[in-house]
């Protein structure tokens, strides 16, 4: 591997990334809006479409024909796909109740 395909696999993950980041952060902000909508398929349909259109770009044009530079892609969008998931995860709630302290005989 020469110096310059290690720039381009370097160059692809962090598209991945950068692609994961806005296809799931879109998701992410369609679902909000979408909660507050009196029409929500009106938010899911175009973004939907938005998204998946910029992903295939994206991976096509990050690829150049090169399966290694689409694989790192990949990887780099699950890997987003997983921070964008722990980022905007609900915070866990206490329990409603208190457990009562046990008495030792």
């Amino acid at each position: 591997m020469t110096m310059n395909d290690a720039v381009h696999l370097a160059f692809a993950l962090l598209a991945g990334i950068s692609l994961g980041a806005i296809f799931f952060g879109g998701l992410w902000w369609t679902v909000r809006k979408s909660l507050s909508s009196h029409q929500p398929a009106y938010w899911f349909l175009p973004s939907l479409l938005l998204r998946t259109g910029l992903v295939l770009a994206g991976f096509y044009f990050v690829s150049r024909g090169h399966w290694e530079r689409l694989s790192v892609c990949l990887f780099g969008f699950v890997a987003a796909r997983l921070i964008v998931t722990w980022l905007t995860r609900a915070p866990e709630k206490a329990p409603a109740w208190e457990p009562e302290a046990s008495h030792a005989p």
